[in-house]
């Protein structure tokens, strides 16, 4: 049996389901290398505080930066016996030097060493994750650049409403990714701080320097509050909260992706890299991986919800229940990395279905507000020409025929404004053009549109 290193006020040992219960390295490896990041710093603050002697300071140094190598090697093997990944560690650090090792752990606890690891596990999250929704970003706007005069059905209540540039929707995502990456980035403010110091949850009678250990560690300020430091996981759950916006935004993109791609719409196709066949018909080509992705969405709201009711009843300061808090984060990490790549991959290689776009505004009544609004330029209160508009459509589709199938005479009767150049703007791509107000659908709007963006990106 391995001998606990919290073990000196206890005459029995744990049994072997309770042990196993309690013990988090299962899913904790993971931080081996951030917990040896901190652990480097730590040692280098005891030894220039004089709270360890140099040489000590050194000897165990070089034993962490062996047991690193070990890690990298893949020579490490992480045991239950020893609990988390702090034992674990603090384990292969005393086969390599000894003793000594046990000075180390001199003026911290594992509560604000494991604080420590995970803030540095996040920020490096943080900083792929904003690196993966800039390719996204770019991927988006690349598409919309080709697709600026590209002529789709617009929908609301997925219903046609107005014929848009598809550029145009492409870049509605664009927003949303762009917004999804400003929450990311402000994620990184409160995972940028240091809670190393904080031992258990009341500070240390050691003269600590929190200062150093701040700037060795590349954080941005130690936490000003001993207990808040153990017990904060607000970076966590708002690294969750963020995840789940994202993930909702990329499941809304997977189900247009997945109607567009349908035998009714026709209006893209996937890639082969990025669908699947079925076992039974030979003829299927299944948009899996954007199913996957909207299937994901719901494990990532369960993260969030999870680590939300683990927090909700507990007091100041570190509570076992904070053991919790770390499968969701790395599986939402996980899961938003693999998903926005995918994403990516996923646009970037499908193809456009222009003339089934174009071709689907032609046969449907996406153009009856452009007749509304040409009565309404020429006098008409707009709640009259709606109402004349809303009976031309139903007597159109009582016939069978569309808005511009109607004769000019048939129209004047309805209103003599209407004049023969009323075919020329219930065309879909006049009825685009038209539409010029700041972020509106026109094709020079979306242009510009997509030159904002590319700015946006630069700077990032």
């Amino acid at each position: 049996m391995v001998e606990k290193l919290w073990g000196g006020r206890f005459e029995q040992g744990l049994d072997q389901q309770t042990e196993e219960y309690g013990a988090s390295i299962k899913f904790e490896q993971r931080l081996a290398p951030f917990d040896l990041q901190g652990s480097l710093a730590h040692v280098k603050m005891l030894g220039e505080t004089g709270i360890i002697s140099q040489d000590e300071a050194k000897q165990i140094a070089q034993g962490l930066e062996l047991v690193e190598q070990k890690l990298i090697a893949g020579e490490i093997e992480f045991k239950i016996e020893n609990e988390d990944i702090h034992m674990n560690m603090e384990s292969y650090l005393t086969q390599a030097i000894g003793p000594v090792a046990g000075k180390l752990h001199t003026a911290r606890s594992r509560n604000d060493q494991v604080a420590t690891d995970m803030h540095l596990y996040l920020k490096a999250v943080l900083n792929q994750m904003l690196s993966a929704l800039t390719k996204l970003r770019e991927t988006i706007v690349n598409l919309a650049v080709n697709q600026v005069d590209t002529v789709m059905p617009g929908y609301t209540h997925l219903q046609h409403a107005q014929p848009i540039s598809f550029g145009q929707h492409l870049m509605a995502y664009y927003q949303m990714f762009t917004r999804d990456f400003e929450r990311f980035e402000f994620n990184i403010k409160h995972t940028n701080m240091n809670p190393l110091g904080a031992a258990a949850l009341a500070g240390t009678t050691f003269p600590i320097d929190r200062k150093l250990t701040t700037r060795l560690l590349d954080f941005e300020k130690p936490y000003a509050n001993s207990m808040d430091a153990v017990s904060d996981r607000d970076f966590i759950l708002e690294f969750l909260s963020n995840a789940s916006v994202l993930m909702m935004h990329l499941s809304r993109l997977c189900e247009e992706i997945l109607l567009w791609c349908s035998h009714e719409f026709q209006f893209v196709t996937l890639s082969d890299a990025y669908s699947t066949g079925s076992s039974i018909m030979p003829q299927k080509k299944n948009p899996d991986l954007a199913e996957l992705i909207r299937g994901k969405t719901g494990r990532v709201y369960g993260n969030l919800v999870g680590l939300l009711t683990v927090m909700k009843g507990l007091p100041l300061a570190y509570n076992k229940d904070l053991q919790e808090d770390k499968e969701g984060m790395f599986d939402s990490a996980d899961t938003i990395l693999t998903a926005v790549e995918i994403m990516s991959g996923m646009l970037s290689t499908m193809t456009v279905n222009k003339s089934v776009m174009e071709t689907s505004t032609q046969k449907d009544f996406s153009n009856a507000t452009e007749l509304a609004d040409y009565l309404a330029k020429k006098g008409l209160p707009f709640r009259q020409a709606h109402e004349i508009v809303g009976k031309l459509v139903l007597d159109c589709t009582k016939k069978g025929i569309y808005l511009q199938d109607v004769s000019l005479e048939d129209y004047q009767k309805l209103s003599v404004l209407i004049e023969k150049d009323i075919y020329t703007v219930l065309q879909s791509e006049v009825a685009v053009a038209r539409r010029t107000s700041l972020g509106g659908t026109s094709f020079d709007s979306v242009l510009a549109q997509i030159a904002a963006a590319k700015d946006e990106l630069k700077k990032h």
